[in-house]
């Protein structure tokens, strides 16, 4: 496999973390989720940078790390739900590496988020009103910003060997 970066995208509960962990081992490559990049760079949790500082805060550290994590080769990166929803984020990925898109429907997104108390933009009472309007925002950004798309709704074995079969 070759050293280009492997960026997976998509929407919050998709799997990114849990197939980005596995794709690694299997390809050879290091494994870098974004968030906790931050997180640690940080020295704080993205939800007390949402608290503390606003999106916006964190979207500045979210652009930072995207274009440090760019300049390198081998790894194997999960973005951030909102990462790739913007253009300046995108296009430096895309210069070292593939963009894969965990694709899930909605239905199945709510589900695996139902008992979810840490992400900041679902800490709503109508949570999932807000999964439902956030996906339908994002998903033709992740569909736009992808280079290929596989079905995110099966096992992380059978994703990540389709993953590296066609990378």
């Amino acid at each position: 496999m070759a050293k280009k970066n492997i960026i997976l995208c998509g929407f919050m509960g998709c799997g990114k973390s849990t197939i980005g962990s596995l794709l690694a081992k299997r390809s050879g490559m290091a494994f870098i989720d974004l968030d906790a990049y931050i997180e640690k760079k940080e020295g704080r949790s993205i939800s007390d940078m949402f608290r503390d500082d606003g999106e916006e805060y964190f979207r500045e550290r979210e652009r930072e790390a995207v274009k440090e994590l760019s300049m390198k080769k081998g790894l194997v990166i999960a973005a951030g739900g909102g990462t790739l929803t913007f253009a300046e984020n995108v296009e430096p990925l895309k210069r070292n590496g593939t963009i894969v898109l965990l694709d899930i429907p909605v239905e199945v997104v709510t589900e695996r988020l139902k008992n979810d108390n840490v992400r900041p933009l679902l800490a709503r009472p109508d949570r999932n009103e807000a999964i439902r309007e956030l996906y339908a925002k994002r998903d033709p950004l992740y569909r736009a910003a992808a280079d290929i798309t596989v079905d995110a709704a099966r096992s992380p074995m059978q994703i990540c060997m389709e993953i590296i079969s066609r990378v």
